[in-house]
């Protein structure tokens, strides 16, 4: 059986590798940089959540105010 081991006790190794002198740690010079298929993803994005917005609406209107029975109804079905 496993014992539990305080949080104190514990310790976590990382191993890294030193960065070279040469490395300039992923920032070249399109670092930060975004390209026209990004902006043509993020545009689609926005037109399927217009989408689905306006078809979740149109549900939503189907839908009654309240789920709770009528008064009527709950008094012919007790009289059984």
């Amino acid at each position: 059986m496993l014992a539990r081991v305080p949080v104190e006790d514990t310790i976590a190794v990382v191993a890294a590798q030193p960065p070279t002198s040469n490395d300039p740690g992923g920032q070249k010079e399109d670092f930060g940089k975004s390209s026209p298929l990004g902006l043509l993803l993020l545009v689609l994005f926005f037109i399927a959540v217009f989408f689905l917005v306006r078809s979740m609406n149109k549900h939503l209107r189907k839908l009654p105010a309240s789920f709770d029975e009528p008064e009527d109804r709950k008094d012919d079905t007790s009289k059984g």
